[in-house]
């Protein structure tokens, strides 16, 4: 039998029973429709967290710590030699990091603690500084103001809830000034004292500094809702930002300085961290091989986020199942459809076969109408998916405006997931129509022609 006429066939029987044909493709289109709901819910989740997290920079960062060795709780023979130093994470090992392949470039973490006085009042807060290329940040989207001028102009930009503690109007806050009062580390000057004593003596303060009080006057640019700087790594969070470029130039005293001049293990500064950014994300993984190969310790955040992508498979599997429970009811109103349509059109298969109509035949038959009913059923429930999508999606965002909070689009429906749905449907409706068109195909044509 030509493909034709089994088309024109199976068109026509659907058509003479239409009520229950609709039901049982609205059956299908439900169950599709729960299908694609469930899924593209799970992956409008997993979007907007990579999204955001994408946006701010973080995926394609690697953050680099010297690499310090723990004491070991097991006793060491005494003629065991003492371990090699780590090396410095200093100005030195900073040049060796921008030189490898594929890192757009390294920066160090400056974040202190200072005051801030505005209108004659004092304000206890952290600056972080923040490079040119954060720009590109989701952090920044949607702020109030503008970002900074240049990566040396005195400018700052405020997270909110720190514009909230100087004025209870914090867009009044952009275009003002501010003062800014920290602590500048001064090097000493190497001790002469006691020359007889070797020349190892002039060493005895390397490392050693002072702390001079310092004012810088900051002209506020703009405000940001979320933290840019909040601490990557443990450390800490800036709620005032100010270029990298001025920050470096302050030398302002950081938590790690006392620290470091007590152990004074390097005549050079050293770092307590660099931040090296790739070029994707998907080069990250290379960039802390490498690093760990020089023997420095790194962090990134794909590192972390592998759990992540792991709670999101399964979370998506869970979905993939309670969506599918619908679909497998619609399965059974496919089955029952057909048997019923078997009994009601026995003497036209009768005819069928008598005619010269091969078993096979009869199976194709009944295989091209619930392979209809699927196609269908998957179209029209794409559809309804989508719409429930749209409108759980406007509901939330509604909500989210009322709590002050960003949008945010919780439902995506990639074009694969809609040919995945529609694919689906006609495969679950094919599989449906197994039974009914093996008993359609096994039926006597004598039998089938005296049944009334």
């Amino acid at each position: 039998m030509k493909a034709s006429d089994l088309a024109e066939l199976a068109l026509r029987n659907l058509r003479e029973a239409i009520l229950r044909s609709s039901l049982t493709t609205l059956g299908v289109a439900v169950g599709v429709a729960s299908l694609v709901a469930w899924l593209s819910l799970g992956i409008g989740l997993q979007s907007l967290a990579t999204k955001r997290l994408s946006n701010s920079g973080l995926f394609d960062t690697v953050v680099v710590t010297q690499r310090r060795s723990l004491p070991s709780s097991r006793r060491q023979p005494a003629e065991t030699s003492p371990a090699k130093d780590a090396r410095p994470l200093d100005d030195d090992a900073k040049k060796d990091f921008e030189k490898l392949p594929n890192v757009v470039e390294v920066y160090s973490q400056i974040r202190f603690p200072t005051e801030v006085r505005f209108n004659g009042n004092p304000y206890s807060t952290i600056v972080a500084g923040i490079p040119a290329s954060s720009q590109g940040n989701g952090s920044f989207d949607g702020m109030q103001g503008n970002f900074f001028s240049s990566p040396d102009a005195d400018e700052a930009i405020l997270q909110i809830e720190f514009a909230r503690d100087l004025s209870s109007q914090p867009n009044s806050l952009i275009g003002k000034d501010v003062m800014l009062r920290y602590a500048e580390r001064q090097a000493l000057p190497p001790s002469t004292e006691g020359g007889a004593k070797g020349s190892d003596s002039t060493d005895d303060n390397a490392g050693g500094f002072s702390i001079v009080p310092r004012e810088k006057t900051l002209h506020i640019v703009g405000i940001i809702e979320t933290e840019p700087a909040a601490g990557f790594g443990g450390f800490g969070s800036g709620r005032l930002l100010i270029p990298q470029n001025v920050a470096s130039t302050l030398r302002a005293a950081q938590v790690n300085d006392l620290r470091d001049a007590v152990r004074a293990t390097s005549k050079k500064p050293v770092y307590a961290s660099l931040t090296v950014r790739a070029k994707t994300p998907s080069m990250v993984e290379g960039i802390e091989t490498a690093i760990k190969n020089m023997g420095f310790g790194t962090f990134s955040l794909l590192d972390a986020t592998k759990n992540l992508r792991v709670f999101f498979t399964i979370f998506d599997m869970l979905l993939f199942i309670f969506g599918s429970l619908a679909l497998a009811v619609a399965t059974l109103g496919i089955i029952n459809t057909l048997v019923m349509a078997i009994l009601e059109r026995r003497r036209e298969i009768g005819i069928l076969k008598a005619l010269g109509a091969a078993d096979r035949d009869v199976k194709q038959l009944f295989f091209v109408e619930a392979g209809v009913m699927g196609l269908l059923g998957g179209i029209l429930g794409v559809g309804f998916g989508w719409l429930v999508g749209r409108a759980v999606t406007i509901g939330t965002n509604i909500y989210l405006k009322r709590q002050s909070l960003p949008s945010a689009d919780v439902f995506s429906v990639p074009w694969w997931l809609v040919l995945s749905a529609i694919g689906i449907a006609v495969l679950v409706s094919l599989v449906a129509g197994l039974y009914p068109a093996s008993r359609a195909a096994r039926l006597n044509p004598v039998e089938a022609l005296r049944y009334e």
